[in-house]
């Protein structure tokens, strides 16, 4: 253990150390009186608090079934491009109306849902381009522009993971890769 040398404080220091102890009352010993300051001006009242509207959380089923269909990650697209991931199967929805197409999709995909398949591929089609279209022809490739509002909806969240645009090979910007949930037992 080593010792250490304390040094002595000088005069200045010490001058010092009186002036700060003369400023301090102990505790327990009465303070003296502060001179009285100015009375401070009175300050305008808090405006009147909003309650904010407290609901309840939503339960587990409910947050399921809000939750949108994500995006389908990066390197399953690559490996389904170059044929490394199988597809379970596949619905072709060209030439059909709306409704009609509306209804088989919600069909298939319950059903693909029902039979355990992970990645279902939906065909729409592009839609033909026509310069001769008058204004008040109806535009062409309606279920290419469908299909994923449909996927959003409601009624296809429970049955959707995620989407996302097809590799060329099978049908570029005319078809969607989709992730079906599992089935809940």
């Amino acid at each position: 253990m080593s010792s250490r040398r304390y040094r002595q404080p000088s005069q200045e220091e010490l001058r010092q150390w009186h002036a700060v102890t003369r400023s301090v009352t102990p505790i327990g010993r009465p303070a003296e009186e502060p001179p009285e300051a100015e009375p401070e001006p009175e300050k305008p009242a808090p405006p009147p608090a909003v309650k904010a509207e407290i609901r309840p959380a939503p339960r587990r089923d409910e947050q399921r079934h809000r939750l949108q269909p994500s995006p389908l990650d990066r390197r399953l697209t690559g490996r389904l491009a170059r044929g490394r991931v199988d597809i379970d199967g596949r619905i072709d929805l060209h030439g059909m109306t709306q409704t009609v197409a509306h209804g088989r999709l919600a069909t298939f995909l319950h059903d693909a849902q029902s039979e355990g398949l992970r990645l279902v591929l939906v065909i729409t089609g592009k839609g033909a381009a026509r310069e001769d279209r008058a204004w008040h022809e109806p535009e062409r490739g309606v279920l290419r522009r469908m299909v994923p509002q449909w996927l959003n909806s409601a009624e296809l969240r429970p049955f959707v993971v995620g989407y996302g645009e097809a590799a060329r090979r099978h049908g570029g910007s005319g078809a969607l890769y989709v992730r079906i949930r599992r089935r809940r037992r």
